[in-house]
């Protein structure tokens, strides 16, 4: 934290909150809902410290001081080494492509700062290892590292976990997640830096899958032990992109064409640690949906739905109730004793999507103060490093069962 710059004896009054100065590498789709939470967070909670936005960097200088300005960062770099040498950086945000992921957290850490890396955690298992190991010797400092799978900060996905724990599905038995998209329908849009496999390390696999593996396993609370895998890339060649991109669809230089190197879509059976069984579909060439994002967990006392397009709501079903009554219900999770909502709106006054990462900005900045670990940590991101890299074998060996280490 940054030094208090005046006493309560000096002036009379509380003395300022502590500042968390924080440095963002990193400036597009992510860049831009991370700068949102940090922004906004110390506004709606009552942090102990205050993030102020201290730098973003980005390689192009007119494009991150275009964003600085845009996003209120006091200040821009073009080289990421430089941001962690700045003194008024205490944590690095990290939202760049995998694989610039390891070397970048690595750094940081080894220069005493906080870490927050987008997911996934990095393009391979032997990078997330390294990572986790770095984190591990930093934590013994007192440095926190997260990873930023945003949608565990769902209220309704976190209150979820909460029920599962106090048993109210009892044993489970299955878990069904689906993540679907259709930005890459069109053959004709562009190769991205998300469809090269040096720079993503897997396609639709990385980019959704490991959002719906983390969230199977955090809401199980255990974790895959073992996949079978189908993947497919449908349109194997796609315009060269020109100019800058957010790893969406942007414009492409007419005839010149690149190879896609990463999947469009993969589907994957699994079973976690107790025995439950697990099925998953990731893709982004699914027509007509746009962040389709949709979750169901049965147990033996009952069932718990999501949909993220209703991410205010669950769905519940008690198999306890007799059958003339049983059945889904529907949860609005808005009253102020849900998880984060204490800060928010009166009951029934929905959240949205960046309010997710809102609360990401809250759990790191709390974790810090308080001197313990923030999930997901590290060894979280490690995990699904290896589910996605168990997946990918399988895939590649006809769908053959394969065991995920943990």
């Amino acid at each position: 934290m940054a030094r208090r710059e005046e006493t309560e004896q000096e002036t009379g009054a509380p003395p300022p909150k502590a500042t968390l100065g924080v440095g963002m590498v990193g400036y597009a789709f992510m860049g831009a809902a991370h700068s949102q939470g940090w922004r906004t967070a110390g506004h709606v909670f009552d942090l102990p410290a205050r993030p102020a936005l201290a730098a973003i960097c980005g390689r192009d200088r007119t494009a991150v001081e275009a964003a600085a300005a845009r996003h209120g960062w006091a200040a821009a770099e073009t080289d990421w080494r430089a941001l962690i040498a700045r003194d008024d950086v205490q944590l690095v945000d990290i939202c760049t492509p995998g694989d610039s992921h390891a070397e970048i957290a690595i750094a940081a850490l080894e220069a005493g700062k906080h870490v927050l890396c987008e997911k996934p955690l990095a393009n391979t298992v032997a990078e997330a290892e390294a990572m986790v190991e770095a984190a591990e010797r930093a934590a013994v400092r007192g440095q926190v590292a997260i990873v930023g799978f945003n949608y565990r900060k769902v209220p309704a996905l976190t209150y979820a976990r909460r029920m599962i724990e106090e048993g109210r599905l009892g044993v489970l038995r299955h878990v069904r997640a689906t993540y679907l998209q259709d930005w890459l329908v069109d053959p004709e849009s562009p190769l991205t830096w998300r469809l090269k496999r040096e720079h993503a390390g897997s396609g639709a696999l990385g980019d959704l899958g490991a959002h719906i593996v983390d969230l199977a396993q955090y809401l199980a609370g255990e974790p895959l032990v073992g996949v079978s895998a189908v993947s497919e890339t449908f349109v194997r060649e796609r315009p060269v992109l020109t100019g800058s991109s957010a790893g969406l669809p942007g414009a492409a230089d007419g005839a010149a064409r690149g190879a896609v190197t990463v999947d469009d879509a993969a589907l994957f059976t699994g079973r976690l640690a107790s025995g439950a069984l697990a099925s998953f579909e990731a893709t982004r060439m699914a027509a007509g949906r746009k962040n389709a994002l949709r979750l169901e967990i049965n147990g033996e006392r009952g069932s718990i739905a999501f949909d993220l397009e209703r991410l205010n709501e669950l769905s519940f079903h008690d198999h306890t109730e007799p059958a003339t009554s049983a059945g889904f219900r529907r949860i609005l999770v808005t009253e102020p004793q849900h998880p984060y909502l204490e800060a928010w709106w009166p009951p029934g006054h929905g959240l949205g999507y960046e309010h997710t990462f809102v609360h990401q900005a809250r759990d790191v900045v709390c974790a810090i103060a308080e001197g313990r670990a923030a999930a997901p940590t590290f060894a979280d991101g490690l995990q699904v490093q290896r589910v996605l890299a168990a997946v990918e074998e399988s895939a590649a060996k006809n769908s053959v069962h394969t065991p995920v280490p943990f």
